[in-house]
């Protein structure tokens, strides 16, 4: 898909440059987080990925931890992955 553009909206409407380290591309995948060494799992959709982070879609986000291992639908590997904001619906995540 198409490389997220090269600069963003903020909340307020200004438009500012991109932050990110890594340029993200956009995606449409299904994903799971594991936590709690296993014991926990939730769903969620990936909207974009980048080889440091991604952006993730929930229901609602309030049961999300906040360090937990990611991994992609077509993936063979999990990915540690760290909350760096939230919204009500959406996780931003980083990869360490």
């Amino acid at each position: 898909m198409d490389a997220i553009t090269q600069k963003s909206i903020g909340l307020d409407g200004k438009v500012f440059a991109e932050r990110r380290a890594a340029q993200r591309r956009r995606v449409l995948k299904g994903a799971k987080l594991s936590f709690n060494r296993g014991y926990g799992a939730l769903e969620c959709v990936a909207r974009n990925e980048s080889e440091t982070g991604a952006l993730l879609v929930f229901g609602e986000t309030s049961a999300v931890p906040a360090m937990f291992d990611l991994t992609l639908n077509g993936s063979d590997r999990a990915r540690p992955a760290r909350v760096r904001w939230r919204t009500p619906t959406l996780v931003g995540v980083e990869f360490v």
